[in-house]
């Protein structure tokens, strides 16, 4: 699986609506409104590059009230979750 992390820059007016029409984008498994210099973070889980790109390009990116997005791609994933699981090996309560 494939996690792509798209910065989302959207219309200040519209950033509610923005973020509910991304958020039922198939493909799109989180989106989230931030304070800073972007707007949104919105995650996307695809098989293959190519799904990322159509998710972002013919999809999220023709939202309207999106004005650009910057799209990174996740190389490994470490959580909480995984990490207490690596150090909990040998340990019982």
């Amino acid at each position: 699986m494939i996690t792509a992390i798209v910065f989302v820059h959207a219309e200040t007016a519209r950033i509610p609506e923005v973020a509910g029409a991304i958020a039922d984008i198939d493909g799109v498994s989180e989106v989230y409104s931030v304070t800073g210099t972007i707007d949104l973070i919105v995650l996307v889980r695809a098989r293959r590059n190519d799904e990322i790109a159509d998710i972002v390009s013919d999809r999220l990116n023709k939202v309207p009230g999106v004005v650009d997005t910057e799209t990174h791609i996740a190389f490994r994933t470490q959580s909480k979750h995984d990490l207490e699981a690596a150090f909990s090996i040998g340990y019982e309560d």
